[in-house]
Order: structure tokens, then sequence, then C-alpha cells
């Protein structure tokens, strides 16, 4: 029996079971659900999708496009995501297609009602990605993203937590097929990391990953006390937009102090050979950025005046938005009633989030980067509140 094909305006399906059939409940979720699933597509947009696709096919074949190498990759990759997203409506559509004719069928077949269940839930999670993306509107939601993480209160259990978050974003990234490369991180006194800073490259990484800076907070039995008594320990995350060289950010080389260092860690020749390592500080801001994973002191100084971009673009963002006082709460002080998330692991085991009050009790695989259910109810939570 296939009961209430329909339970909420995305598509949800319970377990099929058999023989039980009631054919008017059937009947009437068939006709809910026919009238439905074709106005699911809007979700997608597909017609101002193609007009940025012929917009940008226009680009590409205009004389000379390619003189600027660097802005003509912008514009390819922008011609990718959106032809992504143009298939991602057809496919779509064919699953549509082919519920309907297997609601026609589900009735008196029982394979027919079980194909129909997967390709019901497969709708599903598309129209949940489809909607999250239609919540990513912001100039730089698109962007890759940079993000730091910074251990807290809570001394090693501390640095320790700081290390389950990196690795926690690490096979976020992995499992959405975005590519993550770590810029720099300084080791823990003990264990895990004082902070870290990298970068995930992906379509949306900076939108979807924003909903992710704050403090985050862990109770646990700390494996660092030989009385096994449980600890609270924090740490936060800041993000903010990779930016390209089309958006202008004035940086003065007398507001720059640029020291090198040798770089620490394990692997890699050039690791404690040389003082090929960069930190620059930004005296306005006292923005401090450094960079120790790459091959030469160069490419480490490269790359920490990239992220460095990023950050003051994200900090005059932050001035022009009325809101400003909501992006200030995500830098509170590390430590407790500051906190966005709370990953309890004792005395009971439960993941929530304290601004969406979502919750749930399968914490191993939150930190094994199973987070898109907590940044899709945040979207949703941030698009009601504004």
């Amino acid at each position: 029996m296939v009961k209430n094909v329909l339970s909420t305006p995305r598509l949800r399906v319970s377990a099929v079971k058999y023989p039980e059939w009631n054919s008017q409940n059937y009947k009437q979720n068939s006709t809910r659900s026919k009238k439905k699933l074709p106005n699911l597509g809007g979700i997608f947009d597909a017609p101002a999708k193609q007009l940025e696709l012929d917009d940008s096919e226009k680009l590409i074949s205009a004389p000379g496009f390619w003189d600027d190498q660097e802005s003509a990759q912008k514009v390819v990759q922008m011609r990718s995501r959106i032809e992504r997203a143009l298939n991602q409506q057809k496919t779509f559509e064919t699953g549509v297609s082919d519920a309907e004719v297997l609601f026609e069928f589900a009735a008196e077949d029982p394979d027919s009602a079980i194909e129909l269940q997967k390709l019901i839930n497969t709708l599903d999670k598309q129209v949940a990605a489809a909607e999250v993306q239609s919540l990513l509107s912001g100039e730089t939601d698109a962007n890759n993203a940079i993000c730091s993480i910074q251990s807290g209160a809570g001394g090693t259990d501390a640095q320790d937590f700081a290390q389950m978050l990196l690795r926690m974003y690490l096979r976020w990234a992995e499992k959405r097929g975005f590519k993550a490369e770590i810029l720099d991180e300084q080791s823990g006194s003990e264990a895990g990391l004082k902070s870290a800073t990298f970068r995930i490259e992906g379509d949306y990484a900076y939108g979807l990953l924003a909903a992710e800076a704050g403090v985050h907070r862990l109770v646990r039995i700390s494996p660092f006390n030989s009385g096994g008594s449980r600890e609270t320990s924090f740490a936060s995350m800041f993000v903010s937009p990779e930016i390209d060289e089309t958006i202008e950010v004035n940086i003065e080389d007398k507001d720059l102090r640029i020291d090198t260092y040798r770089s620490s860690g394990a692997g890699g020749q050039h690791v404690n050979v040389t003082d090929s390592a960069v930190r620059i500080t930004h005296i306005p801001t006292n923005i401090v950025v450094t960079c120790q994973n790459q091959r030469s002191q160069l490419q480490n100084k490269t790359v920490a005046m990239n992220v460095l971009r990023s950050k003051l673009y994200e900090l005059e963002l932050e001035k022009r938005l009325a809101g400003a006082a909501e992006l200030e709460a995500t830098k509170q002080d590390i430590s407790f009633g500051s906190q966005i998330r709370n990953y309890v692991l004792h005395p009971y085991r439960l993941v929530k989030d304290t601004r969406t009050k979502h919750e749930t009790s399968d914490v191993d695989a939150v930190l094994d980067g199973e987070i898109d259910e907590f940044i899709q109810e945040y979207l949703m939570y941030k698009k009601g509140a504004a």
C-alpha cells in the first residue's frame, strides 16, 4: 500500500506496504500529485537561465574574447554553471513525466508503486537542492569561499574540536564534489589546531558556507582528561567570498606589514627549510592572514594577498549592510552563550542549531560532513526573517 503520496507541497512518500490498498486515497493523492509535480519546475527558472546562457554565448563568440584570459575563464565558468542548472531542469522534467506514467500503474502493480516511491524521493531531493539554490541570490553567493576556523575557550579540547570542524567541512566539500585546499594551519600545543584557513572551490560555496559562520560548541567526555570529566569547548568559523580581479579592493603598500617565517607541519621537502611562510598584517583593520602550504614564498604571498582582499571585501560589505548587527553577531567571543550550534556527545547525542532549532541525533553523520539540512534550514530561516 502507498500511503500519503503527497504529505507536503514538496514530494514525500512513506513506505510501500502490501497487500493492502486503498484505491480511493490513491486516486485522490494521484490527482493532487499530478497537478503539483509540473509546477515544481518553476523553482529552476529555466527561461531566465536560458537568457543568461544566450548572453554568455554571445560574449564567448565575440572577437577578442580570449585576449583577457582571466576574464574569459570567469565567463566560461558562468556558462558551465548555467548549463548545469538547465540540465538539472531537464532531468527534473523527465522525472516528472516518468512519475505521471507510474501513477497510472501503481494502483495495480506493486513494482510500479515501489519504482514510483524511489522516483518521488529522488525528485524530492532535487526540489530541495533547487530551493536552496533559489535562496542564494547575493552578489557573491556563487563565489568560492575562504574559510577560517579558530579554537576558542576549552584549551586542548577546543583545539581538537577545531580540527574536527575542519574535517567536517572538508568532508562536506568532498561529498559535494567541491575542491578544497588548506592554505594555512597552526597546530595545537598538544593536539588539534589553534587555527586553520582553507579555500573551498565550487558553485555557491560561499553562499552555502556563510550559513556556518559563527561559534560552534562541543560537549563531550574529554579524551585529554584523565578523570574522564565532561568538558565544554568552543571553536569559530568565519567565511568570506573569494573575489576576482574585476572587483576593486584598494590596498596600499604602506598599510601592510609582511613577515616571513619558516613553515611548520608535516610533509614536503620545502617545509622547515626556508623562510617561505608569509604573514600579512593589514594595519588599519588589524586583519592578519597567513599562508605556508605553497611551494615558495612568492606563491604563499600571492595566496595570502588573495585571502586579505576577500576579507577586506567582506568587511566593506558589512559596513554597507543595514543589518550589520547580524553579521557582527557571528564575531562574538568564542565562548558560552554565543554559539550558533551545539554538538552534544554526552550525556546524550544531539546536534542542534540554536538559530533554527533544527536538530538531529546522528552526530557521527554531521561530523562526517552531512550538514546540508542545517544549511538549508538556516537559509529558509534567514529568508523568513528578512
